[in-house]
């Protein structure tokens, strides 16, 4: 049975990368994955997943409203759709990932979902949060804070080096992205999220 998965981390845990491993071992068997990421990082142009390491790969764009489950379908109606796989999740509806979840029952083919966990405020995306309650599997990629411990939050840093505490969670421009453990997020944030019983 084809299942859905999401494959979360923070900023710089090798996502990207992980999921163009991962297409091009199913092309060397021979198979068709398609690849898919968000068209509010393409700034206009056409949908390309990029890795850090230097690998990138062509990808269709998805972007709010587009029904993602009819145009997979469309693919299979083509030709046999051996995986799907997805970058930049964070920034889909609830209602697209429940498009996916049909993809994997409806259709049988698996679906691997790559993004974040929350946005640079701490807070869940959404997506991110709909694919925690009902993805078949979750997989963390792990990444380090510069203390060493696991990072798990991001902070957003403008032009100057300030960390930003407010905006757009999706920054369409390149911004400046660390990862750190919640310990660091929280003293570069410079306060708390919500109020605590410290706050008092």
């Amino acid at each position: 049975m084809a299942k859905l998965y999401f494959s979360y981390a923070a900023m710089n845990a090798g996502k990207s990368t992980l999921l163009l491993q991962a297409a091009y071992n199913y092309r060397e068997r021979g198979m068709r994955p398609l690849l898919y990421t968000c068209a509010a990082y393409a700034g206009g142009g056409p949908g390309v997943i990029s890795s850090r390491l230097g690998i990138s790969e062509a990808a269709e764009l998805y972007a709010e409203g587009d029904d993602l489950y009819h145009r997979i379908r469309d693919h299979t109606d083509e030709a046999k759709v051996d995986c799907v796989f997805l970058d930049e999740v964070q920034c889909l509806t609830r209602e697209q990932v429940w498009q996916l979840a049909r993809v994997a029952d409806r259709l049988g083919v698996p679906v691997m979902c790559y993004g974040l966990r929350t946005d640079f405020l701490g807070r869940p995306f959404e997506a991110s949060a709909e694919l925690l309650a009902i993805a078949d599997v979750l997989r963390e990629i792990r990444t380090i804070c510069h203390c060493g411990a696991k990072a798990t939050m991001v902070v957003r840093r403008d032009a100057h080096g300030r960390v930003q505490t407010a905006g757009s969670t999706v920054e369409p421009e390149k911004a400046d992205y660390v990862s750190l453990c919640r310990k660091h997020w929280e003293e570069a944030f410079g306060r708390w999220p919500v109020k605590g019983p410290l706050d008092a």
